[in-house]
């Protein structure tokens, strides 16, 4: 009888504290998960487990993206009770039903709010869409989900809005900083005032801060998003009786979420990209979206700002103190220097909280810049009242520095004031570009580029340009800035494009290009009406155009050039459809002795990048082959490669093309709209040379050279082409798999490689 008790005893220990494996999404009751272990959605899109946050040591439950090189997290069950013992665990309480965060002692954290009862059929799973859920498994009720309780991050599929029925809200609430997440000082709230004036409303301390502006046909006046709807997001709003929300979907992102930062502005997860068009909002209606306060003290005005510098306030003229308050982000040291009318710049303190101010007498010369960033970056006032010949000399310095290049000569021949560079190159004032573009009116942009609109502009003696503005929230620094003016300084080609000059003028960055009336190729290729302006006469002409810029620059420009961005959007077309090839930020430059490179920052855009680079940083001219194979099939079909995303069993339009040409039904390729006026014979060779340049080994591609023969000679013998990268089909056991790829490449979720995608 002993013995049998003693051996119920040992069986009841191991069935509640029996540890799930990692690779499983569900929890069950009885389950435990402690800080070895993580749960993956079923397709393993999302991770869920411990994590700590080393500045602190405070560790917290979240949730990913399993792939997610910066695993941020995207929902967090308990930010504001950090964790500081390692054998907690979560598990589903078999009293009450409640998902909890426990010690074999204590509960340390209820995360469900509800009592879902202690039935023994409760589980907890994570979902592919991110959502945690605690439901019943035999009567699949829903007791408790994680979308009802929104952090800083909003997911494709989660709601912001509200319930009427049941009065329940979903808001995001930023951090209080990116070590201490606790609940910051801006929240991010859906705000209809009627079915046709619907916004969103960012809110400081429960005061509104900056609004979206009202969504109209599918755009809202303030938000950067209208730009990326087409490639990115599928927004949604449902406004009736019983629930009011916004909600979005993802097109062609590979992490997709929006996130509410510490400082109040919201982006995205490709990059950090800017979604609302505020930096800081400092109680003005500026047409920004920025909400206007009755509460702006006197001594400031609309032109006075904060701007982010690298350097230190000169001692003795100024004075320092610190607030030590943890409860305090950087929004409200913004806020509270502000209203301070002696305060000179502020900071936040350790870990992201509390603030150090600076006051002193309103001047430039109390600040000494650091110009190459060494020192700590303050966020200094810049006053309408400044001295104008520091601010000069800042820019200049920036200038200077930025020219001093072993890739251009005579950098000590620049023009500081008559502005001109030893290689022709106009250096613009910021005032003359604001003049060319109406103050950058949202009438004047062209579009939004990797690293930031684009606007039309017509200087005093009507010449039409294009200005590339780089504010300080773009992902492109001084490094990238640097290298796109001195390669296009150096490079002179009828298929490339041309650029003008260039401005620094505060924290932004611009760079004046030639101005191309017909836009770029994306415009007119991916548009159901406007690709049926392409006649296939006028998409060969565009083949052969970016074909000849890659070689002037692979073979015969001063310096062996390899792209590594090469796509539609950076294809610009001229007043008679001519193609040029732009966006040199992220090429490099090859010695007479290299034939290939390994970088761990790989950038690009996914679909365009070759499978070598991609997934293992090597980089060639191989590399930008494949990227044009890519663009060819893009051009002759019509559609984005990213459209046909599991379409027929294809990843993509590459391993689509290929699936066809194995068939022998190439020409179903063919975009309909090119039916009255293709030559079939050149299609099909087009199509051949284009498979060509995709296959998966790097060595088996041609070389521009090739590339343009074998298009321009219809009576040359073409080798067949062997398989494509990136291949999903029937025979898929035999051919290399994105995720394969991906597992070989990653062990428990550290990359070999950072991957910047665009």
């Amino acid at each position: 009888m002993i013995t049998l008790i003693i051996f119920t005893i040992l069986c009841t220990h191991l069935i509640i504290y029996s540890f799930p494996a990692n690779g499983v999404s569900t929890i069950k009751l009885g389950d435990q998960l402690n800080f070895t272990s993580q749960l993956l959605s079923p397709n393993s899109t999302f991770t869920l487990g411990f994590f700590t946050i080393p500045a602190t040591n405070y560790t917290y439950l979240g949730i990913w993206y399993t792939n997610d090189a910066e695993s941020r997290r995207v929902w967090v069950a308990n930010p504001s009770i950090p964790i500081l013992s390692n054998s907690s665990f979560l598990m589903i309480n078999p009293d009450n039903g409640k998902l909890i965060i426990a010690t074999r002692e204590t509960t340390l954290v209820n995360i469900s709010d509800n009592l879902a009862g202690s039935s023994t059929n409760l589980t907890t799973t994570l979902e592919d869409n991110g959502n945690f859920v605690l439901k019943s498994e035999t009567s699949d009720q829903t007791f408790w989900q994680s979308f009802d309780h929104p952090t800083n991050v909003l997911l494709p599929g989660m709601k912001l809005g509200s319930d009427l029925e049941t009065g329940k809200t979903w808001n995001l609430t930023s951090r209080l900083s990116d070590e201490i997440l606790d609940s910051g000082a801006f929240s991010l709230s859906w705000e209809p005032n009627g079915e046709n004036s619907q916004r969103f409303m960012v809110r400081r301390r429960g005061q509104p801060y900056w609004t979206s502006g009202n969504l109209q046909n599918q755009e809202f006046e303030f938000m950067n998003v209208n730009n990326l709807l087409n490639s990115r997001y599928i927004l949604n709003y449902v406004f009736n009786n019983k629930e009011r929300y916004f909600s979005f979907d993802s097109v062609n992102f590979l992490f997709p979420m929006w996130i509410l930062r510490p400082h109040g502005r919201i982006v995205d997860g490709n990059g950090g990209r800017l979604i609302s068009t505020s930096d800081l909002c400092y109680g003005y209606d500026l047409g920004n979206g920025c909400v206007a306060s009755s509460n702006t003290p006197q001594c400031r005005n609309e032109e006075d700002k904060f701007s982010p510098m690298s350097g230190d306030f000169a001692p003795g003229i100024t004075s320092s103190s610190f607030d030590d308050n943890s409860s305090l982000s950087i929004g409200d040291c913004m806020v509270k220097c502000w209203n301070d009318c002696r305060c000179l710049g502020f900071i936040t303190g350790g870990n992201g909280t509390g603030c150090v101010t600076w006051t002193g007498n309103k001047s430039i010369s109390n600040f000494t810049i650091d110009a190459r960033g060494n020192s700590v970056s303050k966020y200094v006032l810049i006053s309408h009242n400044l001295d104008k010949e520091a601010m000069q000399e800042r820019d200049d310095r920036h200038f200077l520095e930025l020219m001093a290049s072993d890739n251009l000569n005579n950098s000590s021949d620049i023009g500081m004031h008559g502005r001109t560079d030893s290689h022709d190159m106009m250096v613009f004032s910021f005032t003359s570009l604001v003049a060319a573009t109406n103050e950058f009116s949202l009438k004047n942009k062209l579009g939004q580029g990797g690293f930031g609109p684009v606007y039309k502009g017509k200087l005093s003696d009507d010449t039409e340009i294009a200005i590339k503005r780089l504010s300080r929230t773009s992902g492109q620094g001084l490094e990238e800035f640097k290298n796109e003016l001195i390669l296009i300084a150096k490079l002179q080609h009828t298929n490339l494009v041309r650029v003008l000059g260039c401005c620094i003028h505060e924290e932004e960055k611009m760079l004046i290009y030639e101005y191309m009336p017909n836009k770029s190729l994306d415009f007119f290729l991916f548009d159901d009406t406007r690709k049926a302006l392409l006649d296939w006469p006028t998409r060969w002409n565009i083949i052969e155009g970016i074909a000849q810029g890659l070689l002037y620059l692979h073979k015969y420009s001063r310096m062996r050039v390899i792209h590594r961005d090469l796509k539609a959007s950076n294809i610009l077309l001229d007043e008679s459809m001519n193609p040029k090839i732009s966006d040199f930020g992220m090429a490099r430059i090859f010695k007479d002795n290299e034939t290939e490179a390994i970088t761990k920052r790989v950038v690009g855009t996914y679909g365009y990048m070759s499978p070598e680079y991609a997934m293992e940083g090597n980089f060639s001219e191989k590399s930008d082959v494949f990227s044009f194979g890519v663009l060819i099939l893009e051009i002759v079909i019509g559609r984005k490669n990213s459209s046909f995303s599991l379409v027929d069993k294809a990843l993509n339009l590459v391993s689509y093309a290929w699936e066809l040409w194995k068939q022998g039904n190439a020409l179903e390729l063919m975009d309909p709209t090119l039916a009255d006026t293709c030559v079939i014979d050149q299609l099909l060779r087009t199509i051949h040379v284009a498979l060509l340049c995709v296959q998966d080994r790097a060595v088996d591609r041609p070389m521009m050279p090739g590339v343009i023969s074998m298009l321009n000679n219809e009576h040359m013998s073409l080798p067949s082409p062997k398989r494509s990268a990136f291949f999903f089909g029937e025979s898929a056991s035999s051919s290399t798999s994105v995720e394969r790829i991906l597992e070989d490449y990653s062990i428990n979720g550290v990359t070999i490689t950072e991957m910047q995608v665009r």
